[in-house]
């Protein structure tokens, strides 16, 4: 296989729900990162063979293949084809990891890598309407073989399983959000943040023909392990999560732009990284968020490295027990995971947060001086995607 590197990693501040990013249309929150790359490296965007995008929610403003809508809507070349991919909440690191495969596999010689998801305008069940009656995602032959649980279920289930408590990830929601309030005390997202112009909207709902520059994460918020204390558990009634050790729900997106380093090279881009190897694992439907440990496995085992090896790790925090439950299988140096926070803090745009995982590892392996990062998510039905990647 041919050496792949990401030449650029960019993202979008990350909205909270009907925030600043909420005023937005899907496809120009994409298209501004998509575009984006191109502006600070200079390549020329014709040079791209494909753009693999990840979405959920492919309804509405987010369907009709919004990746390649949004390409068009940055008045990117209509030459260059793209495709929308959705893998559940690690549809964009999918993609990416696709588009990785595309370059790698000589089809292309670059691909971008990205996804999106404005989760105020396109909320949880928009892909399951009622009216029309168009269905539901199983049917009883699925119950043949597993139990169709949520994944507010899911995480309590992995909490009983890994001896994970209230207390535990009340601890573990604290310290993502101090590590984000420090990230942005120390302007640690500067090389990686694309600001974002949205429309400004009046009393009665439209736009003013104003705009406004979303230029910071909005999830942020004091916390403490006393004000965690009261918040009421959002999935069992005696569970160990509440809204405040659990995802934020949150608008979205990044994008990264790979390439061979022969065609770096011809471009004369410096890479930031290369991408060493990646995966896709299956993992318990039922427990449904336990894909990042058999994902993180998979890689190590693969190239011959031990958790010690990994400098920087993004494992997205759908909810507080799925990376406590990774970390005592895996035993890593917890200072190097998610050390800026992650979902719990920053926000979960479901298809736009594999993407921004991978920009935050390549710019924080930038920052740190490390090797390797791991990036991995958990997926509803029970997926798990990883990503390796090498500084250079």
């Amino acid at each position: 296989m041919r050496e792949v590197v990401i030449v650029d990693a960019v993202r979008t501040p990350v909205g909270r729900r009907k925030g600043g990013l909420s005023t937005c249309h899907s496809v120009d929150v994409l298209g501004t990162v998509q575009k984006a790359l191109f502006e600070r490296t200079g390549v020329d965007p014709l040079e791209v063979g494909q753009v693999v995008g990840g979405c959920v929610g492919q309804v509405g403003m987010q369907s009709m293949n919004v990746t390649r809508t949004a390409w068009l809507t940055a008045g990117l070349p209509l030459e260059v084809p793209a495709t929308t991919v959705d893998t559940q909440c690690g549809s964009s690191q999918q993609a990416t990891n696709l588009a990785y495969a595309l370059v790698a596999g000589g089809v292309v010689d670059a691909a971008v890598g990205c996804g999106v998801e404005l989760m105020s305008q396109v909320g949880f069940g928009a892909t399951s309407p009622k009216e029309p009656n168009s269905g539901l995602p199983v049917n009883r032959n699925y119950f043949e073989h597993f139990e169709f649980t949520s994944q507010f279920e899911g995480s309590e289930r992995i909490a009983d399983q890994w001896g994970i408590t209230r207390l535990d990830t009340d601890a573990f929601g604290v310290q993502s959000q101090a590590r984000a309030a420090r990230a942005w005390d120390e302007d640690r997202f500067a090389t990686q943040i694309v600001p974002v112009d949205a429309p400004v909207l009046g009393e009665d709902g439209k736009a003013t023909g104003e705009m406004t520059t979303i230029t910071r994460d909005e999830g942020l918020r004091e916390t403490t392990m006393e004000s965690l204390s009261n918040l009421k558990p959002s999935g069992r009634e005696d569970g160990v999560h509440t809204a405040g050790t659990s995802s934020q729900i949150s608008d979205g997106a990044g994008a990264i732009l790979l390439m061979t380093a022969e065609k770096a090279a011809e471009l004369g881009v410096k890479p930031l990284a290369r991408i060493v190897d990646s995966c896709l694992v299956g993992s318990d439907p039922e427990l449904m968020l336990t894909g990042p440990i058999g994902a993180t496995q998979k890689l190590l085992a693969d190239n011959e490295l031990t958790i010690d090896d990994i400098d920087v790790v993004e494992i997205n925090e759908a909810f507080a027990s799925v990376v406590l439950a990774w970390e005592k299988e895996l035993s890593p140096d917890m200072e190097v995971v998610n050390p800026n926070g992650g979902a719990i803090a920053l926000g979960h745009p479901l298809g736009g947060t594999g993407a921004i995982l991978t920009t935050k590892a390549v710019h924080e392996l930038h920052r740190v001086d490390g090797e390797y990062a791991v990036v991995t998510m958990c997926c509803g039905g029970g997926l798990g995607t990883g990503t390796l990647i090498q500084r250079l």
